[in-house]
Formats: C-alpha cells, sequence, structure tokens
C-alpha cells in the first residue's frame, strides 16, 4: 500500500476539489484492489468468479461488475475457512484483538493508520479537543464499538471513562463528579441518564458540564436532539457505521447531512437494479473503506440514504449523504445493534413447545422496546411463567440487547408466513 508521507493530510484532503478526490480515491483504490487480490484468498475468489483482473479496476466505476458482499455472505464465508472466512490480511498472532459478531463473525482489530486517522478526524470535527473528559457508554465486550470509539478519543486527545451500558445511576454520579464535558452513546440511553439525573434532583445546566453529547445508532433520533439542544444546551452531533467498516460518515456543524470519512469510498446503489442512483433517489449504501488490514471492497451495508449534491457551507468538500433512511432487508437497529433473524433463529430452535414466534419493535418515549411474540403448540402443562424467563434469557444473550417482555398469542395472531422481525416503531 502506498508509503504515509505521500498520502495527503486530512486536513488537505477536505479542501480538494471533487475532481483531485476522485483522483486521490481511485489511486488508493487501485492500490487495495491489488493488495486484497494478493493478500486475502476470499477477495481473490470473488474477482476471478466475477471474471474482473485486479488490473481492470482502475476507477470506483469499474466496481460495478464486481457482487455486492452481503453480511449473510460474510457469515457463509466465515464458516467455510475459519477463522477470518479468507478476508483478512493479517495473521490472528499480529491482531491486537478479535471482536465476534452474530453468525459468528470474527472481526478483526483495524490497525491500518487511515483507519484511525479517519476516526481521529471525525472526533476532532464533532468538537472534542484535548482537555475534554467524555463518558464512553458504548458496549466494551464482544463488539468493536466501545473499544474503537475509545481509541478514536485517546488518539485525540480526550480523556475517557469507560462506562458501557447501564448503571444509569453510577453514570450520572460519575458524570457529575468528573465534570464530564462529552458523551458517546445511543440517544435513546442518553436520555435515560438525563432523565435519571433530574430525578435525583440534579439541574442538567446547572449541576453538569456536559457540553457536547454524539448520540445516534438508531432511527427518529432528531427530535430528541432538538430537545437536548434547547432544554438543555448541549451540543449534539452524529456518525454512521457499522461493526465491520468502522466509521463512514459523520455530521459536520452546518447538520445537514453526513459527510463522507476520507479514505472511504461510497457508492448508493438501487437495491432493485443494482446500478447507482441519482441526486434525488434513495439507494442502499455499499461502502469500500481503504483498509489493508480487513478490505471489505464493495460491502453492502443494508442502510438506505440519498445524495446531497450541493456544497456544504462548513467548506467541507467531501460529498454528503443524507441522514439514513431505513434498512433494505431483514435486520433491524434496535438501540443501537442490528437484530437479524439468523440470530433468533438458533436461540428459539430448542423450545419444542413453540410453534411460532414473532419479535416486534416499537418505541416508547425515548426508548426502543423489543417484544417476543409467542404462539404455543399447546396451552396444557406449560408454566408460562417460568417459559417467559427461559426466553427472556435465550433472546437477550443472542440479540445481545435485554428483551423487554414475551407476550403469548393465540394462533392465526402471527400469520404462517411472516417476518421473524418487524418494525412498528413510528417517528
Amino acid at each position: 500500500m502506498k508509503d504515509k508521507k505521500s498520502i495527503p493530510s486530512i486536513e488537505v484532503m477536505e479542501k480538494m476539489s471533487r475532481e483531485e478526490r476522485q483522483k486521490y480515491l481511485d489511486g488508493r483504490l487501485r492500490e487495495l484492489v491489488a493488495y486484497a487480490y494478493e493478500k486475502a484468498p476470499a477477495i481473490k475468489a470473488r474477482f476471478d468468479k466475477a471474471g474482473i483482473a485486479p488490473s481492470a479496476v482502475y476507477s470506483i466505476k469499474d466496481l460495478e461488475d464486481l457482487p455486492i458482499l452481503r453480511k449473510d455472505e460474510l457469515v457463509e464465508l466465515y464458516k467455510a475457512n475459519p477463522p477470518f472466512g479468507g478476508l483478512v490480511t493479517a495473521p490472528i498472532e499480529d491482531l491486537e484483538r478479535v471482536y465476534v459478531s452474530p453468525g459468528p463473525i470474527y472481526d478483526p482489530h483495524h490497525q491500518s493508520e487511515s483507519f484511525w486517522r479517519r476516526h481521529v478526524h471525525m472526533v476532532k470535527a464533532a468538537g472534542f479537543k484535548k482537555g475534554d473528559i467524555a463518558v464512553n457508554t458504548w458496549m466494551y465486550h464482544l463488539v468493536p464499538a466501545g473499544l474503537m470509539i475509545d481509541e478514536m478519543l485517546r488518539r485525540a486527545g480526550v480523556t475517557v471513562i469507560p462506562m458501557g451500558v447501564g448503571n444509569t445511576e453510577l453514570q450520572v454520579q460519575v458524570m457529575h463528579h468528573l465534570k464530564v464535558t462529552g458523551f458517546y452513546g445511543t440517544t435513546s440511553f442518553f436520555m435515560n441518564i438525563i432523565n435519571k439525573a433530574e430525578e435525583m434532583g440534579y439541574d442538567i445546566r446547572k449541576d453538569f458540564n456536559l457540553r457536547l453529547a454524539m448520540i445516534g445508532g438508531e432511527m427518529g433520533g432528531g427530535p430528541i436532539r432538538e430537545l437536548v439542544e434547547k432544554k438543555y444546551g448541549i451540543a449534539t452531533g452524529d456518525a454512521y457505521g457499522t461493526a465491520d467498516v468502522g466509521m463512514i460518515a459523520y455530521e459536520c456543524s452546518e447538520k445537514n447531512g453526513m459527510h463522507i470519512a476520507e479514505d472511504v469510498i461510497i457508492e448508493i446503489i438501487s437495491y432493485e437494479t443494482g446500478k447507482p442512483v441519482g441526486p434525488d433517489e434513495v439507494g442502499e449504501i455499499v461502502v469500500t473503506p481503504i483498509d489493508e488490514t480487513y478490505p471489505l471492497i464493495r460491502f453492502g451495508t443494508g442502510d438506505l440514504a440519498g445524495w446531497i449534491e450541493e456544497p456544504c457551507p462548513c467548506g467541507r468538500t467531501a460529498l454528503r449523504i443524507t441522514r439514513l433512511l431505513g434498512r433494505v432487508g431483514d435486520a433491524v437497529r434496535t438501540r443501537g445493534m442490528f437484530i437479524h433473524p439468523r440470530q433468533l433463529e438458533p436461540a428459539l430452535a430448542g423450545f419444542s413447545q413453540i410453534a411460532q414466534y414473532q419479535a416486534v419493535v416499537t418505541r416508547s418515549g425515548h426508548r426502543d422496546e423489543l417484544t417476543l411474540k409467542v404462539e404455543l403448540k399447546a396451552e396444557d402443562g406449560i408454566d408460562k411463567e417460568k417459559l417467559t424467563q427461559q426466553l427472556i434469557k435465550a433472546v437477550s444473550e443472542a440479540v445481545r440487547i435485554k428483551l423487554d417482555r414475551v407476550e403469548f398469542v393465540a394462533k392465526e395472531v402471527i400469520p404462517e408466513f411472516h417476518k421473524l422481525i418487524v418494525d412498528e416503531r413510528v417517528y
């Protein structure tokens, strides 16, 4: 890959003209494809199957004939060729960490310089600086979110308090005692902490030093962010990323869409035709990060967005995408985590007394709620209270967020042909 000395700084890149950025990214893509083809067997197999030689990829447009790599395919690759599915270019003993996602998928800790410099840039673009003290409430075990955000904050000079999820009363005490200035986490959990602080008798404006909250990971957070800014005087920001790729795009001070991060290539593709969408259309975000450790070329995120063509008043020239407009496929984002049928199926396979089931996501106040509707084969002899606790434990462990309740329903309430997960939230 390109020598670090020949790569322009982020500060230079974010002022590049569109033509200069296109030329730069096309060059980086050529290097990435050649490197991944040589070092990652699964990438080589994808190109060979598509009949595309690495040398034929001269620009981003040349990727259009390469099939999109989807999450379900990742699972199959990992099963067929453990531990990394032929996608990771470094041996496991050279990796600092390995994360575990449902499947299972073993995501490597990203080690490329281009990966971390774009993440540090996002922290600074959001408004964090040396001297800030931030609470990080993303999950620190198994998945990459907590440790990744922890590292990018520390690299930007921010002091990090690794709180993780839960313990709202302790979160309030820590934020008050340590004069915390920043927060990272989901929108709903941030509001839970704010509500708990008020229950404990605190005045958010007077008793806390909070000035910036990076809150997101859930659909429909706009009204909550507006409330946080107007009522509590706390600036808010958002960014977009996935566990596999890391951060992809970020919001600037204008809060009108999200800038694509430098060293990330995004295509927005029609789910029906597989072709790029126009300026006023919505399509799936397909991402190719410049990352020599984990070169996921043309990775389909399943998220829907559109392009924003006009220049941003902030002065950055990177293209922008709209806020996420939904999902394609069967996964549903809930409390910052994606829930997929493949997580539910093995978790519930051992419950022989269940005829059918369906997970339903709703929203109450500022919180996503997850209910499991269950149709039993027979009512006689079933201890529903015991079964409820068993189901809550099994599903919560499988999807990695707490199942709120189990609802036993009559026959035919759940249709014979139905989605295993439905999203009934109204924003």
